[in-house]
């Protein structure tokens, strides 16, 4: 019997590929020293792994342009930060979604509170997903940017990513696209959409640990840093040099967690060259194709167990799923409430008799709770399985659901 039945991945991906802790700890072991800070042979060789990490992260998400800008932060919301704050000023305006975490909620009434930039949050419909009309429809003269969360961490919906590209193309727009859900489960090409930013955070589907994210900034762009600091680069200089990443990457940036994606992303091409073998899928060595074979066999996995689970969820009648994601523009996220029960008993009970770990509350998205009638009642229960959910796993959460809902 397990300790843990974890079904909590939309949070962070558990466990990690096994290559993430071993290279993870011999590398802080033998070379865990400042990058690109010294001519010494052992920061030369973090300062290697570190481009390498780059030039692997920028290819994963079709990005042929400079490594340099690959720029590594804290986490997602670290890199939204940065990228909303750095693109826009005084008198702007972006048009964005009611389907956001409060990465971009918080920072857009912020921003109309301190900074005179307004944003529209267009809405959603019943099932979750918004209508590309209501985007171009928000469009104003002053308008910056638009600002995307490509996919929900509560209802798993998958937004038209590329409709939207077309749409920020023909009126000017710069995109902004939040990928902290929807990287590593759906390829994204950022140079064919004609993404401005794309933002990523390291230890969700990306496989990575805690602590590292980082945007990738297209070639035209540039954004105004908003921390400054050392870099190794130019020091006599009192200002923040102009040239990437060193502009946007203020102090030691996360070595551990540089390592740490660098290892995932070596799993995913290994990874990606096995399914290649075994669906006879045209050969190829480039890190792009192989990490798509990747992402493709592991969003289908993690469909599988959540199609399975949703139908499991419907068969109970006193459970309502949030929202109606369609299966070709989904990933496995899924919350639900129950009758009489608030989610956090559920969450609980689960927890305490079944060892079984779920996300229970508003899940740092309030408007998708608002539009569903669950923001005054405590939110929903989130259930999201991952690539490495088994069998095992999957009876303990129906015996689990069986034991709350089943007559």
């Amino acid at each position: 019997m397990k300790q843990n039945i974890y079904f909590d991945n939309a949070a962070t991906t558990w466990p990690k590929p096994e290559p993430v802790y071993s290279y993870m700890d011999s590398f802080f072991r033998s070379t865990g020293v400042n990058p690109g800070r010294g001519s010494h042979a052992m920061a030369a060789e973090a300062e290697r792994m570190t481009h390498a990490t780059r030039r692997m992260l920028a290819s994963f998400f079709g990005y042929a342009g400079d490594a340099g800008r690959v720029i590594f932060t804290l986490n997602a919301t670290d890199s939204l930060n940065i990228a909303v704050a750095g693109l826009t000023s005084s008198g702007d305006h972006v048009v964005t979604t009611r389907i956001e975490h409060n990465a971009v909620l918080r920072i857009s009434h912020h921003m109309q509170r301190d900074a005179d930039v307004t944003f529209t949050h267009v809405p959603v419909d019943h099932a979750g997903y918004i209508n590309t009309d209501d985007i171009e429809q928000a469009i104003q003269k002053n308008t910056r940017a638009i600002v995307l969360n490509h996919a929900s961490n509560v209802l798993g919906t998958v937004q038209p990513l590329e409709r939207v590209a077309k749409i920020a193309k023909q009126h000017n727009l710069l995109l902004i696209v939040d990928t902290a859900q929807s990287a590593g489960l759906v390829p994204i090409n950022m140079d064919e959409l004609g993404i401005a930013v794309l933002t990523f955070t390291g230890h969700k589907g990306l496989f990575g640990p805690m602590g590292i994210g980082g945007l990738i900034v297209a070639e035209n762009i540039d954004i105004k840093p908003n921390r400054f600091g050392g870099t190794g680069v130019n020091s006599i200089s009192t200002y923040q040099p102009d040239s990437y990443p060193h502009k946007l990457e203020a102090g030691t940036i996360p070595l551990p967690g540089v390592a740490g994606l660098h290892a995932a992303q070596l799993w995913f091409s290994v990874l990606g060259k096995t399914k290649q073998k075994e669906l006879n899928l045209p050969p190829t060595d480039e890190h792009q194709l192989l990490c798509n074979y990747a992402i493709d066999h592991i969003h289908l996995t993690e469909m599988q167990h959540l199609k399975t689970i949703e139908s499991w969820l419907k068969a109970y009648p006193n459970v309502r799923i949030l929202g109606h994601a369609r299966a070709d523009a989904q990933v496995a996220n899924l919350s639900f409430v129950a009758d009489n029960m608030s989610a956090e008993q559920i969450s609980d009970i689960l927890d305490a008799d079944h060892h079984i770990c779920v996300r229970a509350g508003l899940h740092c998205a309030p408007y998708v709770h608002l539009d569903s009638g669950t923001a005054d009642t405590g939110g929903a229960v989130r259930i999201s399985p991952g690539y490495f959910t088994d069998t095992e796993d999957m009876q303990c959460l129906k015996a689990g659901l069986d034991d709350l809902f089943a007559d």
